[in-house]
């Protein structure tokens, strides 16, 4: 059913779940992401929803961009679906951490500045940290900090409804930044509801369904997949920290198994995490037979990192039909495409040269790259793949930009109508379109979807094209102190010619001589598998590259911050 005829807006979706099914708790919490859990009925969360929503409208005109600052947990799905039913739009931001505010303060300043928001609405623990943050950026106290603690039930009974349509501007997401500054997509209430009402169709989902997520709730993944798409598909969900993730990658599966979860998922490097981190003992006291869909949408998804998957945790009775390949962007508020339910992901090889010249040509060696296919485009949705230079369509097999259309693309970028035309509003040379641009590469072949980098990220050496992720992928496997999941590669000029860097965290274990030796090896295994002088292997301390908040490297950043000469280097 087409989502945008089914709702009107997300108020229209939160009373029609609430009426349906008022004590039903579509939403459960793990505190640390072990047993200490809270539930949201629906009823609860329309009512919490509509006293926050009053609190903003007696503070705010319609349509004012409101900052959502809180750790994850309920109170922050409250303060969201508060803003939704506000009549204003709400901008989730990532708190800062204290002790790492000059990495996480800048990011939150150009947000606001950029969306120009007059209102915080946060926890009153992070109000109390705020005297902190206007030490660094006294900017900061001009805004109105206002703590959900302050606002009653009883506030509720002073919310009128403000007649969100599926035009009207829900949220602002800004992009994780891979490639540049983070940009403000505008996401319409429609929007969400299409986007949900496709995730719902290619996933399968009913009301029996039950997810698991730790995914960070500020971006499109965890915002759209967890807070979002549970109520919509009448389900429920058990989320939980990233950090209590990340700090033991079996709590995750543990939830699977114990909640009996048929769907969840992450990036690529989640099932990496699990693969490394999770002991033969752990893995003896998971189920796993329960999970019926493994979304993976990382850029780009790792074939190796599915097969080693499947077949270890196939012992606790995962089964390698359930891992789901998919491919999606802030732009087109999340899915865009995704495999049929059931069937197993489709890998297939192909000649790196025949890449590197933008040709998918199948090749069987031992050389050769292999690529995951994402699926098909989503219902709804048109996926092109257009040579970006004469702007037509290829045909299979031939290496183009992915361009796509459809009722999930976002309205542009906030308030940047330069960048949202050349973004949003891309013709082909008939003339048909708009399109969005994503800037990611990728081909069709046999109706598959396989996508292969980012525009931007492309690394030129002498006419030849390289895909960064192919060098970074294998450069984990020279030295057994370097760190998965944390290379960096990019290229830089070096006297009128495009010269390869790549930066590589070590293992905080490491000695002098390790740092040598794994320098050494890295050096010799990209010349070996890219056949490509290194002109420079920058080795630094663990924690050094910077990444998205989705976990997504951020080469560009990475690569101004080796110019500038500001990496903590070994």
């Amino acid at each position: 059913m087409n989502a945008r005829i089914k709702y009107s807006s997300m108020l229209a979706l939160l009373r029609a779940r609430t009426d349906a099914a008022p004590d039903y708790p579509t939403f459960t919490f793990l505190e640390g992401g072990e047993n200490n859990e809270s539930a949201l009925s629906n009823q609860r969360l329309f009512l919490r929803a509509r006293a926050i929503a009053a609190g903003l409208q007696a503070r705010a005109p319609a349509g004012a961009r409101v900052l959502i600052l809180f750790p994850p947990g309920l109170d922050y799905v409250t303060a969201l679906y508060g803003c939704f039913l506000s009549g204003h739009c709400a901008v989730p931001a990532y708190p800062p951490y204290p002790s790492r505010l000059e990495r996480t303060l800048p990011r939150l300043q150009a947000i606001i500045d950029d969306s120009g928001s007059s209102i915080v609405l946060t926890s009153s623990s992070i109000k109390q940290m705020a005297a902190l943050l206007f030490q660094q950026a006294p900017d900061l106290a001009r805004l109105h900090w206002l703590s959900t603690e302050d606002l009653p039930d009883s506030e509720a009974d002073a919310w009128h409804d403000p007649q969100p349509t599926v035009e009207s501007l829900a949220l602002l997401q800004y992009t994780s930044g891979s490639t540049a500054m983070p940009k403000g997509v505008m996401v319409s209430h429609g929007n969400l509801l299409h986007n949900a009402g496709l995730i719902q169709q290619c996933f399968g989902k009913s009301a029996t369904s039950r997810g698991v997520l730790w995914l960070p709730p500020y971006h499109d993944m965890g915002l759209v997949g967890g807070l979002i798409s549970p109520l919509f598909c009448e389900g429920s969900v058990v989320l939980m920290s990233p950090l209590a993730f990340l700090q033991r990658p079996v709590r995750w599966l543990k939830a699977i198994s114990r909640y009996r979860a048929s769907t969840s998922g992450g990036p690529n490097f989640a099932y990496d995490l699990c693969l490394r981190k999770i002991t033969d003992a752990e893995l003896g006291e998971l189920d796993l037979s329960c999970w019926e869909l493994a979304f993976n949408g990382a850029e780009p998804v790792r074939a190796d990192t599915i097969r080693r998957f499947n077949a270890r945790f196939a012992a606790a009775g995962f089964r390698s039909s359930a891992m789901y390949p998919c491919y999606g962007l802030a732009e087109v508020t999340l899915l865009a495409s995704g495999k049929p339910t059931g069937e197993a992901a489709v890998m297939k090889r192909f000649s790196p040269k025949a890449l590197d010249a933008h040709h998918a040509v199948p090749n069987q060696s031992n050389d050769s790259r292999e690529l995951v296919s994402c699926g098909k485009a989503a219902p709804g949705l048109e996926i092109a793949i257009v040579d970006p230079d004469q702007l037509a369509r290829t045909v299979d097999g031939v290496v183009g930009e992915i361009w796509i259309r459809g009722a999930s693309v976002a309205g542009g970028y906030w308030q940047k109508p330069d960048a949202s035309l050349a973004t949003f509003g891309a013709k082909l040379a008939d003339g048909s379109g708009p399109f969005l641009r994503t800037g990611d590469l990728g081909f069709f072949l046999d109706g598959e979807l396989f996508v292969t980098g980012r525009v931007k990220d492309l690394i030129i050496i002498r006419g030849r094209n390289l895909y960064p992720q192919d060098i970074e992928s294998v450069a984990v496997s020279a030295h057994q102190m370097l760190r998965s999941g944390c290379t960096a590669a990019f290229s830089v000029e070096v006297d009128g010619d495009e010269r390869l860097v790549v930066v590589q965290e070590v293992d905080k274990k490491a000695g002098a001589t390790d740092v040598a030796d794994a320098k050494f090896a890295l050096q010799r295994l990209i010349l070996e598998s890219a056949e490509v002088n290194a002109h420079e292997v920058v080795l630094v301390a663990s924690g050094t590259i910077l990444k998205t908040s989705s976990g997504k490297i951020q080469r560009q950043a990475t690569k101004e911050a080796y110019l500038r000469g500001s990496l903590d280097t070994l």
